[in-house]
C-alpha cells in the first residue's frame, strides 16, 4: 500500500473513531441491529450450506458434479462444470456463498485463476428466501412482487455470466469445449480417492464445521461494521452532501428524487436499502426498479465481504465489482421489461394499497424458524467451534 493510500485510511479511520467516540448511543443501536440481524437469519441460515458444501468438496462429489456439468458451464460461461455446483449454492443459499465455494476450488486447483474470476462474478445473489420473505413480504407487504423480482435478479445473473465469459484468454475454450463426457469417466472420476484427502470423517466435519464458522465471524463483522459506518456517515452530515448528485442521477432517469436516501443507505448495505426504498414517495413500479438495482448491486458490505474471502487466493476482486456494477444496470432493464407479464396482468397493482400490514400477516417458515430457533443454532455451533479450536490447540 503506497504511503497516500495509508495517509487517506488513517483520515478516514480517525474520523470513524472519533464518530463512534462522540455518538456512543447511536454506535451501540447500529451495532445491535446488524449484530441481530446476523445472530438470527445469516448464521444459522448460511452455516448448514458452507458445512455440507465443504464436505461434498472434501469427498470428491462436486468434481463428480462437475464432470456432469461439463458439457453445460463450459461452452455457456467458460468455467468448469464444478461451477455449476457452486451457482447452485450460490443461489439457494445467497451471499456470499459463490465467493468462498469459488475460493476454495481454486485453493484445490480445480479452478484457474481466470475461471474462478469468471465464475465469483455471477455466483454470488441474493436467496430466493431474502427476496421473497425479506424483500416482497417484510418491506413491501406484497407476496406477488417477490416473483418479479426474482426473476428478474436472477435473469440478469445469468445474462452476466455470459458477458464476463469473455473475461480472460480464449486460447484454452476450443479444445476445452470438445471434451465429451461419458458413463465411464464419470464413475471413474468418482471412485478416484482425493491424493491429499487422508482425514477420517470425523476430523472432516470438525474442519468443515471450523471453516464454516470461521467465515461467518468474519461476515458478522462486516455487517457490524458497515451497519455502524451507515448511521456515522448519516450523522456526519457526509450523507446528506452525496444526495444532491444521486437526486440529479434520479432526474435524468425520471424517478422520484425519495429514493435518494434509499439509494445511498442501499449501496452500503443491501436490506436497510430495500427497506427505505419500500417506504420512498413513487409508485410501485418505481420502487421494484429500484429494488431490483440494489439486489443486483448488493452493497458494500457483501462486496467487503466477498473481497475478504477472494484476499485468500490469487482471485482478483475488480472483476467481481465490475460484474455487480453491470448486474446493477441489467436488473433494472429486466424489471422494465418483465413487468407487464410477470405482474401488471395479474391484475395485483393496487395490492400494496388494500394489503395487510406485515405483522399482520404471517411471515415465510423460514423466517418463523430462524426468529426462534435462530439464536440457539448460532450459540450451539459457537461452543462447538469453541471446543473444536480448544481441542485443535491442545
Amino acid at each position: 500500500m503506497s504511503k497516500s493510500n495509508t495517509a487517506f485510511l488513517a483520515v478516514i479511520v480517525t474520523v470513524l473513531t472519533g464518530s463512534l467516540i462522540i455518538n456512543p448511543q447511536a454506535s451501540l443501536e447500529a451495532s445491535t441491529r446488524g449484530l441481530e440481524m446476523w445472530w438470527e437469519v445469516v448464521f444459522p441460515s448460511l452455516l448448514p450450506f458452507f458445512i455440507a458444501s465443504d464436505l461434498l468438496i472434501s469427498l470428491r462429489v462436486v468434481h463428480f458434479i462437475g464432470i456432469l456439468l461439463e458439457p453445460l458451464m463450459r461452452p455457456l460461461f467458460r468455467v468448469p462444470g464444478v461451477g455449476g455446483f457452486v451457482w447452485a449454492m450460490g443461489m439457494a443459499s445467497g451471499f456470499p456463498s459463490g465467493a468462498k465455494l469459488s475460493a476454495r476450488l481454486r485453493s484445490d486447483n480445480q479452478l484457474t485463476q481466470i475461471e474462478a474470476e469468471r465464475l465469483v462474478s455471477f455466483t454470488n445473489s441474493s436467496s430466493p428466501l431474502f427476496i421473497f420473505g425479506a424483500v416482497a413480504v417484510g418491506f413491501f407487504h406484497n407476496p406477488d412482487l417477490g416473483m418479479i423480482l426474482a426473476v428478474s435478479h436472477y435473469s440478469s445473473n445469468v445474462a452476466t455470466g455470459l458477458i464476463m465469459r469473455f473475461h480472460g484468454s480464449t486460447n484454452t475454450m476450443t479444445k476445452q469445449r470438445r471434451k465429451h463426457v461419458s458413463i465411464g469417466k464419470i464413475f471413474q472420476a468418482f471412485q478416484q480417492k482425493h491424493p491429499k484427502e487422508t482425514r477420517p470423517l470425523g476430523k472432516l466435519l470438525g474442519d468443515a464445521i471450523a471453516s464454516s464458522i470461521q467465515t461467518l465471524l468474519v461476515i458478522g463483522g462486516f455487517i457490524i461494521l458497515f451497519s455502524v459506518l451507515n448511521k456515522m456517515l448519516e450523522l456526519l452530515h457526509i450523507t446528506a452532501l452525496i444526495i444532491p448528485i444521486i437526486q440529479y442521477l434520479l432526474e435524468l432517469l425520471q424517478l422520484p428524487s425519495s429514493f435518494g436516501n434509499a439509494i445511498i443507505s442501499g449501496i452500503f448495505e443491501i436490506t436497510l436499502g430495500n427497506h427505505l426504498t419500500s417506504q420512498a414517495e413513487a409508485t410501485l413500479f418505481q420502487q421494484t426498479m429500484v429494488a431490483s438495482f440494489l439486489l443486483a448491486f448488493s452493497g458494500l458490505s457483501v462486496q467487503a465481504q466477498v473481497a475478504s474471502i477472494l484476499a485468500e487466493t490469487d482471485i482478483r476482486f475488480l472483476p467481481y465489482f465490475f460484474a455487480r456494477v453491470l448486474q446493477s444496470i441489467l436488473a433494472p432493464i429486466a424489471t422494465f421489461l418483465l413487468w407487464g407479464p410477470l405482474y401488471e396482468n395479474k391484475d395485483v397493482l393496487h395490492y400494496k394499497g388494500t394489503g395487510i400490514p406485515v405483522l399482520a400477516q404471517p411471515l415465510p417458515d423460514g423466517f418463523v424458524f430462524f426468529h426462534t430457533y435462530g439464536p440457539l443454532v448460532t450459540l450451539f455451533f459457537l461452543y462447538v467451534y469453541l471446543f473444536l479450536l480448544f481441542r485443535k490447540k491442545g
